[in-house]
């Protein structure tokens, strides 16, 4: 009740104080409008902010299509305070930088040849023609500077329904770009859209061309799909789980998922421990898919820990219970807190209660401080230089196994060794 609440008094604040008044915003589109006239649409609002202002979500990015080129929009902002950077000038694109708002800025487009990774395209000022290049009809959706709304493919309505449509035939315009096939997976899970047979067989015609695409591309729209927060509804959706799979063979556990879905839309997941939940399983799966996809050093590292751990699991039944003092000092809590909540989901035999006292016992585990260093050690007669080094790590070893605690007789027995 409180929750619903809540939301009801955040709908209110958005309809009553709209994105689009904000300071910054307001003298971007000044700028922007500067010299030109008042009924001439020189700038609009459109994706994912136009998107979610009209379905009262939070508005995070904001993505802005202009009839003024790259050099016009670097000319209009010159003596300014906002910065203009060039992001993919190339195609179009520049970002604006105020304060600590960004503004990707797209110059609009009209294709002229695709080849299923990249398009050559013209700079136009038509309106209806940079909408009909795009992918979606909810991406085609503008917005004016007072929230007037510009909608030339019929996009608003597909948004209410919550339907993922191509504009125009969907077979050509995944032939003009790949990627479009992924990219209609995540607006599927995003708005639980339904698919139409003949969009999906237009997909599956089309699945080959995903292996033009550079793997980077792959990785950054897939990673997108994984923050969904309602990534696991994917399982309700079985045409979409299939297409899913088709693409991404190594995903084999989404079933993990599924089995405690209700919880894992109240917390906010790290990319590298959903993947690690629909990857592991004692193979070299994970290895296979940071190859395929060239992932980085740092995610793979990540992967190979919560591997590692994973076989530890099922060796060591103390991992976390009598041993949980001890790898809280090796890992970090953070590390363990993650493996807890993987095992979670990995383990059947592991409920919610079992995951959340874990989880407490973590949080409030104190963990005492090595009471040997250098100094101590020179005091009880041990001489300066590499043994030091050697010692401690004796020492610190026997401390840990014994719990944490060391008597003198032992410290002694471990010093004589060296000496």
């Amino acid at each position: 009740m409180i929750s619903s609440k809540l939301n009801f008094i955040e709908k209110f604040k958005r309809k009553l104080f709209p994105f689009y008044n904000a300071k910054e915003i307001v003298e971007v589109f000044n700028i922007f409008e500067k010299d030109h006239p008042k009924n001439k649409k020189i700038v609009m609002f459109v994706g994912g902010c136009v998107r979610n202002y009209l379905s009262n979500q939070k508005i995070d990015d904001i993505d802005l299509a202009s009839i003024l080129s790259p050099m016009e929009i670097k000319d209009k902002f010159k003596n300014t305070n906002i910065r203009v950077v060039e992001t993919g000038v190339e195609h179009g694109t520049v970002t604006l930088l105020y304060e600590k708002k960004k503004f990707e800025v797209t110059t609009l487009r009209k294709d002229i040849k695709t080849d299923g990774r990249h398009a050559e395209v013209l700079f136009t000022d038509d309106w209806q023609e940079d909408s009909n290049r795009r992918d979606f009809t909810i991406n085609s959706i503008y917005m004016n500077r007072n929230g007037k709304i510009f909608d030339p493919q019929n996009g608003v309505k597909d948004l209410k329904n919550n339907f993922i449509k191509f504009i125009g035939d969907p077979t050509q315009r995944i032939e003009e770009d790949y990627l479009r096939i992924i990219r209609f997976i995540r607006f599927s899970i995003q708005y639980q859209s339904t698919i139409e047979d003949t969009t999906l067989d237009a997909i599956k015609l089309n699945l080959n061309g995903i292996k033009l695409l550079s793997k980077e591309r792959i990785l950054n729209e897939l990673f997108k799909i994984l923050k969904l927060n309602k990534f696991n509804e994917i399982n309700e959706n079985q045409k979409l789980n299939n297409l899913f799979l088709l693409i991404f063979p190594e995903f084999r556990y989404l079933q993990r998922l599924k089995m405690k879905s209700l919880f894992f839309q109240s917390i906010i997941f790290k990319i590298e421990i959903i993947l690690a939940i629909i990857l592991l399983d004692g193979s070299s799966n994970h290895e296979y898919f940071c190859h395929k996809y060239k992932t980085s050093n740092q995610l793979k590292k990540k992967l190979d820990f919560y591997a590692m751990n994973i076989e530890k699991f099922k060796l060591d039944k103390n991992y976390f219970k009598k041993d949980l003092k001890k790898n809280i000092y090796f890992e970090g809590k953070d590390k363990i807190l993650d493996l807890n909540l993987l095992n979670f989901f990995i383990n059947k035999k592991i409920n919610y209660k079992i995951y959340s006292e874990v989880k407490s016992e973590i949080i409030k585990t104190s963990l005492p401080k090595f009471p040997y260093d250098g100094k101590m050690l020179q005091k009880k007669g041990v001489k300066e230089g590499k043994k030091i080094g050697l010692l401690l790590k004796e020492l610190e070893l026997a401390w840990i196994e014994n719990y944490f605690n060391l008597s003198e007789k032992s410290t002694k027995e471990i010093i004589n060794k060296f000496n």
